[in-house]
């Protein structure tokens, strides 16, 4: 693993509204340079590693972070590359842009290997959400060391219809072969990213306090702000939910959880891969949507408690 720096990173923690954290610059090990962050608990029973979605960054997750401290678990997160305060695209910072999902595995590497170094107390556990998903999925088949697993609207899928699948496979490779993998991707239909959707109809959750602090955070630090994704981001989502749509379950003991209202990732991907995954368990939380880690206290409060019951367990 990469050796971690460890020099101090910014953290806004006026918008995070979690429990105290520290931030650290990475280096991964080809020269990226990510941001993570890390809360502590006084004789933590184990620690969880949080593996944010698309556009997320660290600070969104003081509210989660904060449920599992008072469970007894230290926890921490990253700003995956091209997001959040962790290196972006020179030509397009706004752009959600990556070549491969390979290079997300360089940065948890780097992450992993800054958590040892300051001892964050084992055992390691996994929560990840979205396209985090995904990255832990890859995660689990490496077989990092996580001892259980969580997961919240796992993007193993994205729902296209067959036609629009086809298009996107092309498009996306086509201009990724042609030098075009950073231009972004046509937006049609409802957008996801909370700085530029009313609370009205939107597609992250029915709480609306939870979706002012959303937008109040990027308001108030514009620098943590994304826009869409890009056609090489596509081109290697597609490509990777390919290759893990065909490897065994990991062996690792799995819950995962998915609202009813769900529009962003494809529940059909869900439902078949937590079907296939023995010890694994599927949570339908009816009213929900994608965020169901920040959904309204009376969905959200239970799931957390059964993540923590299920890591501790």
């Amino acid at each position: 693993m990469v050796a971690a720096t460890r020099e101090p990173a910014p953290y806004h923690a006026e918008v995070a509204e979690g429990p105290p954290a520290r931030a650290a610059w990475l280096r991964t090990r080809d020269g990226a340079r990510i941001r993570a962050a890390h809360w502590g608990c006084e004789g933590a029973r184990g620690s969880v590693v949080m593996l944010p979605g698309r556009t997320e960054y660290v600070e969104k997750y003081g509210l989660p972070a904060g449920a599992l401290v008072r469970a007894g678990f230290a926890a921490a997160a990253i700003d995956w590359r091209g997001q959040g305060l962790s290196e972006r695209p020179r030509g397009n910072p706004a752009i959600g842009h990556v070549r491969d999902f390979a290079d997300f595995q360089a940065d948890l590497d780097a992450l992993l290997a800054h958590l040892t170094a300051i001892a964050l107390p084992r055992p390691w556990h996994l929560l990840a959400h979205s396209m985090g998903g995904l990255i832990g999925l890859r995660a689990l088949e490496r077989d990092l060391g996580f001892a259980r697993a969580a997961f919240s609207a796992p993007m193993w899928g994205l729902p296209l219809p067959p036609r629009l699948r086809l298009t996107g496979w092309a498009l996306s490779a086509l201009g990724s072969l042609a030098g075009l993998g950073e231009w972004a991707v046509p937006r049609p239909g409802r957008i996801a990213d909370p700085a530029d959707a009313p609370f009205e109809g939107n597609l992250l959750t029915t709480d609306p306090d939870v979706f002012a602090r959303l937008q109040a955070q990027v308001r108030a630090h514009p620098d943590l702000a994304l826009g869409g994704p890009s056609l090489g981001w596509l081109w290697a989502a597609l490509r990777e939910m390919h290759r893990l749509a065909r490897i065994p379950a990991p062996d690792v003991a799995c819950l995962t959880f998915l609202g009813t209202d769900e529009g962003i990732v494809d529940p059909d991907a869900i439902h078949v891969r937590m079907a296939s995954w023995p010890g694994g368990r599927l949570e339908v939380v009816e009213g929900a949507r994608h965020e169901v880690l920040m959904e309204r206290p009376e969905l959200r409060e239970p799931v957390m408690e059964a993540i923590t019951a299920h890591l501790g367990g």
